[in-house]
């Protein structure tokens, strides 16, 4: 863990929370308003979730790497670049910011607002078919991390608004099908307060399998090898004297 644990913790608590506080307003921003029917549109929700990330990242990765997602730590784990612990650690700080942003929307503006801001299937689609879209989305997602944010040869200036702008993209794209969630934790803070659990298991199961997946794909073949321990901790795999340090 790059710092002490509690604060590693506490920026992924405060960074699901932006997230899902954001999230959740920008898709009810009508309704809570009163303003016409469509004013969060596709676009606007997706950009609202994109730049909560980009400007989270910025602020929050030099603290814990700022993941802000179970799927993002779960390829962490998965490479050997995190303990299965400390992963722990960052799935529960991310579970309960999430939880509590939650429950403050609902305590200002009411729990249908963030049932309605929970990702769901769109009618007609089945789970498996959701599960699909949630995998390739979220393996876009996490390959975008470890290839701009985690790779030693990418230029770290850009990497807060790639990882934002490729949610942005996931959820213009995804959004209208299964709600464009690519983290766990993203719909697990909301259904804990609204009760909206309908196709939960998609979220996990999907996100999850594209995090591993495009984590495994960095890790095992598109990044070079590590000169040190040091850079191996983010870069690719180490020399073969060197793997007992991942």
């Amino acid at each position: 863990m790059p710092t002490h644990w509690s604060r590693a913790a506490l920026a992924e608590a405060i960074g699901t929370f932006a997230l899902t506080f954001i999230g959740l307003l920008a898709i009810s921003a009508g309704t809570i308003s009163g303003a016409p029917e469509g004013t969060a549109s596709l676009a606007t929700v997706a950009f609202a979730h994109g730049l909560a990330i980009a400007v989270m990242v910025a602020a929050l990765g030099a603290v814990s790497g700022a993941h802000f997602n179970p799927a993002v730590t779960f390829g962490f784990v998965v490479t050997g670049r995190l303990p299965a612990a400390v992963g722990a650690v960052y799935w529960a700080a991310q579970v309960v910011g999430a939880a509590l942003a939650s429950a403050l929307v609902a305590a200002l503006f009411g729990t249908g607002v963030v049932s309605a801001g929970t990702p769901d299937l769109a009618a007609g689609i089945g789970a498996g078919s959701g599960i699909a879209v949630e995998t390739v989305t979220t393996f876009f997602l996490v390959l975008v991390v470890f290839g701009s944010a985690v790779d030693e040869r990418a230029p770290k200036s850009v990497f807060p608004f790639a990882i934002g702008l490729t949610v942005a993209l996931d959820i213009m794209a995804s959004g209208p099908i299964t709600g464009g969630a690519m983290n766990p934790a993203r719909v697990l803070g909301p259904a804990l307060v609204s009760g909206h659990w309908s196709n939960h298991a998609v979220y996990w199961a999907g996100p999850l399998l594209g995090g591993a997946l495009g984590a495994l794909a960095q890790h095992l073949f598109l990044m070079e090898r590590a000169p040190s321990p040091a850079v191996a901790a983010r870069g690719g795999p180490a020399p073969e004297e060197q793997r007992g340090h991942l």
